[in-house]
C-alpha cells in the first residue's frame, strides 16, 4: 500500500501541511524541518502525483529559463543551478538562450502569456521597461541582472557597481597605477558593461588615478577571444598598463593567454582581475583573482520570488529588488609588481 501525506507527517512529527509544503516549495521550511521531512519521504517512499496536483491548481509543473548564452561558463552554472533547485520544488525547467537578441526575448515573454509554463526567468539583454510592461500578467517573471526592472517584476542581481569598484581598488592598493579595462560594450542596452565600468570609474577617482580612454576596451562579446584581441591592443599602447580589470572572466582568461604568449609575467609585470567566478578561473595559470556572485543563491532567490507568485498570483507584495552578495577571490595573478617569481 502506498505511504499517504499524513503517514509521512506522523513520521517526520510534523503537519500534512508542512510536508505539502516541502514537496511543493511552496512556502520556504526552516532547513532542519526539511530535512526531517526528506527523510520520513525516503523512508516511506512516498511519491506525489505532480501530474495531478498540477492539473488541479490549472499549472503545469513546468517554468522557464532564458539566458543570453549556453555555451557561457558562467551562465551554464547558474542554469544547473537553478534546474538543481527547481528540481527540489519538483518543477521542469525549459532552456532556451537568446543570445541578447531583442525579438528573442520579446518572443520568449509573449510565449509566456500562453500558459506553457507557470512562470519565466530570463536575463535581459536588451529588454527595455516598454516590453516589460507589454508583457502577459498572467504569468510570473523574475528578471536576471542589471536590466533595471522599473517596478514591473521582481529582479536578483548583483551590485556590480560595488564589485567593479572593490576590483579595481584591490589593484590600486597592490601598487598598480594604469588599470585597464576589458569589457566595455556600447553596443548593447543591458545595464552589466555600464555599471562594471562606473565602478572601474568610481575607484579611480577616489584614488586620485587620471581616466584614460585608450585604457578602456570594447569587445563585442566576453568570450576568450574578445578578451586576446583587446590585450593584444593594449600592449601596442605606447605606455602598457601594469593591470587589468576584465569584466568578465572570459575576458580575463584571453588577456592572460596573450600576456602568456609574449612573455609577460603575471602578475609581477601586469596583474589581472576578472568577473563572474567560474571554475576554469581557479585552473588558470597563475590561478585567476575574481569577482565571485553567489551564483547558488541567484538561483534560489529567483526560484523562491517565482514560488510566491505561482503560489500566491493574487499577493500584493510590490515586485522585489533583491541585490545578492559577492565576494572578491584574491588569487596569484593581482599580487604586487616585480615580486620575486
Amino acid at each position: 500500500m502506498s505511504s499517504r501525506l499524513k503517514d509521512v507527517a506522523a513520521l517526520a512529527g510534523v503537519s500534512p501541511r508542512t510536508v505539502s509544503n516541502v514537496v511543493s516549495g511552496a512556502v520556504p521550511v526552516a532547513e532542519e524541518t526539511r530535512a526531517r521531512v526528506q527523510a520520513a519521504l525516503d523512508e516511506l517512499g512516498y511519491r506525489p502525483n505532480i501530474a495531478a496536483r498540477n492539473l488541479r491548481a490549472g499549472r503545469t509543473g513546468l517554468i522557464g529559463l532564458a539566458i543570453p548564452e549556453l555555451h557561457s561558463p558562467y551562465f551554464g552554472e547558474l542554469a544547473s543551478l537553478i534546474v538543481d533547485a527547481a528540481q527540489q520544488r519538483s518543477w521542469t525547467v525549459a532552456i532556451d538562450q537568446t543570445f541578447g537578441d531583442p525579438e528573442a526575448e520579446k518572443r520568449l515573454l509573449a510565449g509566456a502569456g500562453d500558459r506553457l509554463v507557470d512562470g519565466l526567468i530570463i536575463s535581459p539583454w536588451s529588454l527595455g521597461p516598454g516590453e516589460l510592461k507589454a508583457r502577459s500578467r498572467d504569468v510570473p517573471v523574475v528578471l536576471l541582472g542589471e536590466q533595471p526592472p522599473h517596478g514591473l517584476a521582481d529582479r536578483v542581481a548583483v551590485d556590480n557597481v560595488l564589485a567593479a569598484d572593490e576590483a579595481t581598488s584591490h589593484l590600486i592598493e597592490s601598487g598598480r597605477g594604469r588599470i585597464a579595462a576589458i569589457g566595455l560594450q556600447p553596443h548593447l542596452h543591458n545595464e552589466t558593461a555600464r555599471q562594471r565600468l562606473a565602478g572601474y570609474h568610481q575607484a579611480l577617482r577616489r584614488a586620485g588615478l587620471p581616466q584614460n580612454s585608450r585604457l578602456e576596451k570594447a569587445v563585442t562579446t566576453l568570450h576568450r577571444a574578445d578578451g586576446a584581441a583587446a590585450m593584444t591592443a593594449l600592449l601596442q599602447e605606447r605606455t602598457r598598463p601594469d593591470a587589468i580589470f576584465a569584466f568578465s572572466d572570459e575576458l580575463a582568461l584571453g588577456a592572460l593567454h596573450v600576456a602568456h604568449q609574449q612573455g609577460i609575467r603575471i602578475p609581477q609585470d601586469i596583474a589581472v582581475v576578472g568577473f563572474d567566478g567560474i571554475e576554469d578561473g581557479q585552473y588558470a595559470n597563475p590561478p585567476l583573482t575574481t569577482v565571485v556572485p553567489d551564483k547558488r543563491q541567484i538561483a534560489e532567490r529567483a526560484l523562491q520570488c517565482l514560488a510566491d507568485r505561482i503560489y500566491s498570483p493574487a499577493t500584493t507584495v510590490p515586485p522585489l529588488d533583491i541585490v545578492i552578495p559577492h565576494r572578491l577571490e584574491k588569487r596569484a595573478t593581482s599580487g604586487p609588481p616585480h615580486s620575486a617569481g
